[in-house]
């Protein structure tokens, strides 16, 4: 998987990522902190609505983004992000009122939401070879996990010596780190496509979305991955030590059990991917999913809960770290960034979804039943991604252009023409706006 990091230009954008993660994970130890001082026994509050606006910001920013980055040249875009970024996060140390931090929280994750689809997209690019790109993914997820457990260690460290103020330093270091990273390679810049408008433009990564069956099983796999996600993430805390009386220590524990089972599966992926589909491996992760949240309803203690929560990291990785593989294969290149956005903006819906649901659930209905309707959402997802994404899958496939002349350029490209038919790596773009088998 390191092989990969030979590529300078892949080697640059990789350490710029970890390096922004970094600090986007200090920014969120301190924001939790600063809620504590400016709203005391609210703060569940204050960063309940301060996740609600980050996932708003995603779903509604990520297609706009992607309209324009069908235009602007990818590196200028990727620093003037990381510029904004690290703008908000200066202002971050001096608010005085509850307000502010959604401000400001909502410019920083607006330009998160135009970052990351477009730094998504650029990948597939630099790394055009489909298993170096498959390794790059694991390695991303990785650097994900890492990142989950090195952020609250660093953030504990600097905080024996420093006040939470500083750690919001750390984070605007950590974007100017990667936009400098960013500014030294050269990015392939979007390719030249046919005008379109603004409207176009914005919703034309979720029509192709929508459009693709591959794709819209892989919503189907968001919805999943986001209910088990939820769980952990919001409940976590609520079961280590309101349930079984222990330690913010053992909360940390246990996410890093979640962590280590996601870390475990991202290391062996590349090679489980060479010799299985991914829809095998992606409905997998999702049965693990919807199991372990099953079982999840008896957990006795916290000895029962590390392996749980293991298990359940090892099939949420399983179930989101291809996805930038079927991306990749259901779009033609100048259409990436849309097509990432959308799935950006599709599947923080779901976790918008789920985040207030599973607390939700577990305040009202307690525990054991949340993990029971959650692992109904799963379960119902995995039914709907077996039958929105047909086992049969062909990349190349044979189809008819009625609306063609016979002498059309289109009609030379691929094999097998006769007529008005011919066969190729079929995507949903200006020239297929259906699926063929979906025609009637």
């Amino acid at each position: 998987m390191l092989g990969i990091l030979s590529n300078r230009t892949y080697r640059h954008l990789f350490m710029a990522q970890v390096i922004a993660l970094i600090g986007t994970g200090l920014a969120t130890v301190a924001l939790g902190l600063l809620a504590f001082e400016l709203a005391g026994g609210e703060a569940g509050v204050v960063l309940g609505t301060a996740l609600a606006i980050k996932m708003i910001a995603y779903v509604g920013i990520a297609p706009i983004a992607a309209a324009f980055a069908e235009r602007l040249p990818r590196r200028a875009m990727l620093v003037s992000l990381d510029l904004v970024r690290a703008a908000a996060a200066v202002f971050l140390p001096f608010v005085t009122e509850i307000w502010q931090v959604y401000v400001l929280i909502f410019v920083l994750q607006a330009a998160s939401a135009g970052f990351t689809p477009t730094f998504q997209a650029t990948i597939p690019d630099v790394l055009p070879d489909e298993k170096e790109y498959t390794r790059a993914l694991s390695l991303s997820r990785l650097a994900y996990d890492l990142e989950s457990l090195i952020s609250p260690m660093l953030a504990a460290a600097l905080l024996t010596v420093v006040s939470f103020h500083s750690l919001f330093a750390g984070t605007v270091v950590g974007f100017l780190i990667s936009a400098a990273l960013v500014v030294s390679v050269s990015l392939p810049s979007p390719k030249a496509s046919a005008r379109r408008g603004i409207y176009d433009r914005t919703t034309r990564g979720i029509c192709i979305y929508l459009a693709t069956p591959r794709l819209r099983g892989l919503l189907a796999i968001n919805m999943a991955v986001a209910a088990a996600g939820a769980m952990v993430i919001v409940n976590t805390v609520v079961l280590v030590q309101g349930e079984f009386g222990l330690t913010q220590q053992a909360t940390a524990v246990a996410l890093a059990a979640f962590g280590g089972g996601s870390m475990l599966a991202a290391l062996t992926l590349p090679r489980l991917l060479d010799v299985i589909p991914d829809r095998t491996a992606m409905l997998g992760g999702i049965i693990i999913l919807a199991t372990g949240l099953l079982v999840g309803a008896a957990v006795p203690g916290f000895n029962s809960l590390l392996p749980l929560w293991f298990a359940l990291g090892l099939g949420y990785s399983i179930a989101q770290t291809p996805s930038g593989r079927l991306l990749r294969r259901s779009s033609q290149p100048e259409d990436r960034p849309a097509l990432f956005a959308a799935q950006f903006a599709l599947s923080h819906a779901c976790w918008l979804i789920t985040y207030p649901l599973a607390g939700w659930l577990g305040a009202t209905f307690g525990l054991s039943a949340t993990f029971i309707i959650l692992s109904g959402i799963a379960c119902g997802a995995i039914l709907a991604a077996v039958r929105l994404w047909p086992a049969a899958d062909p990349e190349i496939i044979e189809h008819r252009h009625d609306d063609l002349a016979e002498d059309h350029s289109h009609l030379a490209e691929g094999t097998g023409r006769s007529g008005t038919a011919h066969a190729h790596p079929f995507v949903i773009d200006s020239l297929h706006r259906e699926w063929p088998n979906e025609r009637g």
